[in-house]
């Protein structure tokens, strides 16, 4: 499937996307590349989520939000690890777009981050008396991720970026567009 866009500005960009791109979200970004005049097609990628043609070594990894950039780095960990692999050893430059929003910007923000999971809680029946405990008390804290994400960084040469789900399309524009050094 090709989509071509009728903009008068940033026509010239093709982007990939990959097949397996979830569809609501897939849309979503589209919808945004149609305003930026962006062109794009689908298919599928052997690393990451979006590729311009025009720098095929460098390549986009989309995340939702930080519960599933955790569960990649914990629950999927050899799925992501091998992508990771596969980028470094065939030489892509492969950033992670996290889509958390405007409170997390860098990796650094992450050490102060608190994550939801773990104020969790649910009643549950103790020596005939109701008592609250955590639903999820080994949920990863944001120092947790942060540490997990330097190492990841550090060891695949993989970079780490964040944005609001408003401004995806844009943020893919600009990094895959040169809007920063592709080196």
């Amino acid at each position: 499937m090709y989509q071509q866009s009728h903009m008068e500005e940033g026509g010239n960009m093709q982007i990939q996307c990959d097949s397996r791109e979830k569809k609501q979200e897939l849309a979503r970004i589209q919808k945004q590349f149609d305003k930026l005049g962006v062109d794009y097609f689908i298919s599928k990628l052997y690393v990451g989520d979006y590729m311009s043609l025009d720098n095929p070594r460098l390549c986009i990894d989309r995340k939702k939000d930080l519960q599933e950039l955790i569960g990649n780095v914990t629950q999927q960990h050899e799925r992501f690890r091998d992508e990771l692999i596969r980028a470094k050893e065939h030489n892509i430059r492969l950033i992670i777009l996290c889509e958390h929003g405007e409170d997390i910007t860098t990796l650094d923000d992450l050490i102060f981050w608190q994550n939801p999971r773990l104020t969790k809680g649910e009643w549950r029946m103790q020596d005939g008396h109701p008592v609250k405990v955590l639903k999820y008390p080994k949920a990863t804290t944001g120092e947790q991720l942060f540490k997990s994400l330097t190492t990841i960084s550090e060891r695949y040469g993989v970079e780490f970026r964040f944005c609001e789900k408003r401004n995806t399309g844009a943020e893919i524009v600009r990094i895959l567009g040169g809007g920063e050094g592709n080196g």
